[in-house]
């Protein structure tokens, strides 16, 4: 806990910052507010599948084109925002240089948007990196928004409850049909976590949803390791025109 004094003392000489841009602002962790009107927040109606802002009117049941032609494995998703501009920006900062400021801001913004698909109970489980991609990195970035979001939430994540066990290329560039047959199959429950995952529900974070590939195969090996019902949750969905 934080003492008001101090608080007050360290923001005087250490001012808050915004995520984005650097400028000065409010709230800690925060973005200002013209970086704030350029992040495209996911608001009204979006798809119950995987979180795709959608026009018009409609419930959770709405889909998007790709979730009425794709069969998804997980029963509902969310994203907090749409990869490009500002949101690209933060998730690639998150992902590649270090930032690990701006995912507890991230886990508030996916708590509010994962509110439908966060049950009381349901475990929140990071897609895993390949170890040697883990090396390179030197942290996971989905497993800090996991984090952050059971900070913010009160649930538990369990950063650990999956591997991926087979290497992968990278698949910024491929089609839809090669980045599932990149990914299936490389993604397992981890020896000794199937009691973990057995009977619970499972909501899967992860920072970027583009075809949901990497998605459906941590859907399918936790499925098969006996959870109940599983969800997807990522940061940010990216849209065909981004």
């Amino acid at each position: 806990m934080r003492l008001p004094g101090l608080q007050t003392a360290r923001d005087l000489i250490f001012p808050p910052r915004c995520l984005a841009c650097g400028g000065l602002t409010a709230p800690e962790g925060a973005l200002c507010g013209p970086c704030w009107r350029e992040t495209p927040f996911v608001t009204g109606l979006s798809c119950g599948l995987c979180g795709l802002p959608l026009p018009g009117e409609g419930g959770p049941g709405a889909r998007c084109d790709d979730c009425l032609r794709i069969t998804r494995p997980w029963a509902a998703g969310r994203a907090a925002l749409l990869y490009r501009g500002r949101a690209r920006e933060l998730v690639l900062q998150l992902k590649h240089a270090d930032r690990h400021d701006i995912a507890p801001a991230a886990g508030a913004w996916m708590a509010r948007a994962g509110a439908p698909i966060l049950s009381q109970d349901c475990l929140l489980v990071p897609i895993p990196l390949h170890p040697l991609r883990l090396i390179r990195r030197r942290y996971n970035q989905s497993a800090l928004l996991a984090g952050a979001l059971a900070r913010e939430t009160g649930l538990t994540a369990a950063p650990r409850a999956l591997r991926r066990h087979r290497a992968t290329p990278s698949l910024d560039g491929l089609r839809r049909d090669d980045r599932f047959s990149a990914v299936t199959g490389s993604i397992s429950v981890t020896p000794g976590q199937g009691n973990v995952v057995s009977g619970r529900d499972v909501v899967l974070v992860d920072d970027v949803l583009t075809s949901g590939a990497t998605f459906a195969a941590a859907t399918t090996a936790l499925l098969a390791a006996g959870a109940q019902r599983v969800c997807v949750l990522a940061l940010a969905r990216v849209a065909k025109d981004a």
